[in-house]
């Protein structure tokens, strides 16, 4: 529970992120990882009382009511390995637009979706062209991979309309993926801030917006930074194309290649 004061003890405010979320932890040459830093303690200071009522502690006996609130169609707020997001049932256009309004976004910008877990991904995308153990070596991870829906996806086509691929995150956050596994669907995410403001780390980077939330789960500060996940094109078979370097380029780089990937040339 959060204290009077609005701020809680540091058990309590201690986020499920695990431990391959530390900034992504830096590569070596082997390709094993090595953590840099302790998960961040810092608290982020709400400053209003939760006067709305919406603030929870991103912790695993507070995801029953997400996961019923995203059943119910609404909007939550929620950390992951990256950046704070609003997340939705991907499944519900009535909780996708709201989305959209929540952050003045164009609808021809495309969605993020998450799942739960890496063998969740070919419910909503093609993956067998992809070598095998790709995908686990990626994620849970802050990269978002761009790949095909296909005919087989049980994505509902008005998601992100007019668009034959999707890009998927599984983040290295437990509470979100506890979640996802939950909703018993896909969920729509997308940074939690206005369309083209800095990106949050902290709930009160976005405190304008909690109005529009069902609720919002609170992890703390989070460590990375702004940069937001590294994207990453997996359309084609062979070969891969970074979209957005994010946090965690040269290490994505360095499991592709290690996976018998080529980069293909970006035009610019």
């Amino acid at each position: 529970m959060i204290l009077a004061t609005g701020v809680a003890t540091a058990t309590q405010r201690l986020p499920l992120l695990s431990a391959r979320a530390l900034p992504f932890l830096y590569l070596r040459g082997d390709l094993s990882y090595h953590y840099p830093h302790p998960h961040s303690m810092e608290k982020c200071d709400v400053g209003i009382e939760n006067t709305l009522g919406v603030v929870r502690p991103a912790t695993e006996e507070h995801a029953e009511e997400a996961m019923e609130a995203l059943k119910a169609g609404k909007v939550i707020a929620v950390p992951t390995d990256t950046l704070y997001g609003f997340a939705c049932d991907a499944c519900s256009l009535q909780a996708v637009n709201r989305i959209y309004e929540i952050k003045g976004r164009k609808h021809t910008s495309p969605l993020a979706i998450c799942v739960g877990d890496v063998s969740d991904i070919k419910r909503f995308a093609i993956t067998d062209h992809l070598p095998h153990g790709l995908l686990d070596s990626l994620l849970p991870g802050p990269v978002t991979v761009i790949l095909r829906r296909g005919e087989s996806s049980i994505l509902e086509r008005s998601l992100n309309p007019g668009l034959d691929t999707i890009g998927v995150r599984v983040p290295d956050c437990n509470f979100i993926r506890v979640v996802a596994r939950g909703s018993g669907s896909a969920l729509a995410l997308t940074s939690a801030n206005l369309s083209g403001q800095p990106s949050s780390v902290c709930i009160k980077d976005f405190e304008n917006q909690w109005q529009h939330c069902a609720l919002v789960y609170d992890g703390g500060v989070l460590p990375s930074g702004r940069a937001g996940s590294t994207i990453v094109d997996l359309t084609g078979p062979g070969k891969f194309k970074i979209l957005r370097p994010g946090s965690a380029k040269e290490e994505t780089i360095a499991i592709l290649e290690s996976h018998s990937l080529l980069e293909e040339a970006t035009v610019t």
